[in-house]
């Protein structure tokens, strides 16, 4: 599958120089490029396997790194200081990040079978049935555990959440759990029984993982959400996967307690 990296390089190259014009961006984050650069070479070169094992690793290590803001040069200024959305929930800052988007913009640009593309109309359907799936579980998980509460709002923040939401957080998180894990296991796992489905399993558990510093609660929920997200990729590809993680975290923010309720 061809990729349109030409795009995805030409967006990358603007903001980031966007980035370092306005101070969000030291000359330490050249590391952090060169060392993507390298994974990425390691990748798609084809006459040494053990190459491509190796940029793989390399990929992961950075990809944890960039997620948890661990590498130098990346200034997050924060958009939204601290605040309560409702009188019930905990306080919420949003920062914009400049370090983890890397970590999307490298898969589409190295890995583009993670697109997993579908027919428009076979992603809307796997949408809106993962959106459900999804909402039930997570949603409907989240009142019965009393981590959130019914409480419809749209406060003056909600587009720049939206945005940062959408573009720096759900594209990045789904080309990263379900194109890639998910889609790579699935390629790993092709000649077992029911391959595609424990793959879906294993992304879904280890994107709930992830949220593992939140509490048990969103642990679960995370993983019962990625289930729906993961349903969304297999059936209707990457964007269907996007558009559902997105749905149901403006369910979240705009019907319920966001993020969650005070203890």
């Amino acid at each position: 599958m061809i990729a349109l990296p030409w795009i995805y390089l030409a967006l990358l190259s603007l903001g980031y120089s966007l980035a370092l014009i306005y101070g969000h961006l030291g000359w330490l984050a050249a590391i952090s490029f060169g060392l993507l650069l390298i994974a990425g070479f390691a990748v798609r070169q084809q006459q040494i396997p053990l190459g491509r094992y190796l940029g793989h690793g390399l990929f992961i290590v950075l990809a944890v790194a960039l997620a948890t803001h661990w590498l130098p040069g990346f200034y997050n200024g924060r958009a939204i200081d601290p605040l309560r959305f409702t009188d019930d929930a905990v306080r919420f800052a949003m920062y914009l990040n400049q370090d983890k988007p890397l970590i999307g913009f490298w898969l589409l640009l190295v890995c583009p079978w993670i697109v997993g593309r579908r027919s428009l109309r076979l992603s809307v359907y796997a949408t809106a049935l993962a959106l459900t799936v999804s909402a039930v579980l997570a949603l409907g998980g989240a009142l019965l555990l009393g981590v959130i509460s019914w409480a419809p709002k749209w406060p003056d923040q909600a587009w720049l959440w939206m945005l940062n939401n959408l573009l720096l957080v759900t594209l990045v998180e789904e080309a990263l759990f379900r194109g890639y894990i998910q889609g790579g296991l699935s390629r790993q796992f092709k000649h077992l029984p029911y391959g595609e489905s424990l793959a879906l399993v294993l992304a879904s558990l280890l994107f709930g993982l992830v949220h593992l510093g939140a509490g048990w609660q969103w642990v679960l929920l995370a993983s019962l959400a990625g289930v729906g997200y993961g349903l969304a990729y297999r059936f209707g590809g990457l964007g269907a996967a996007i558009a559902t993680h997105f749905g149901l975290n403006l369910l979240h923010f705009g019907l319920f307690t966001y993020p969650m309720l005070a203890g």
